[in-house]
């Protein structure tokens, strides 16, 4: 029975230190993560300039 006490114990263990690797890891990405280039106040540039509502005939 103590065997089992030990494997469990074993196991945390090792999925606390997987969980700390992994949160380490999502630091360091997150750290290193480029910042996203912005518009004009912050305006996504995919779609800066865009008027809503009915567009004019291009032809016209």
């Amino acid at each position: 029975m103590s065997s089992t006490s030990f494997l469990k114990r074993q196991k945390e263990r090792q999925r606390q230190e997987k969980q700390r690797d992994k949160n380490a890891k999502k630091e360091e990405r997150a750290k290193n993560k480029p910042d996203k280039p912005a518009g004009e106040g912050g305006e996504d540039p995919d779609i800066a300039g865009i008027i809503p509502g009915p567009q004019p005939i291009p032809w016209e």
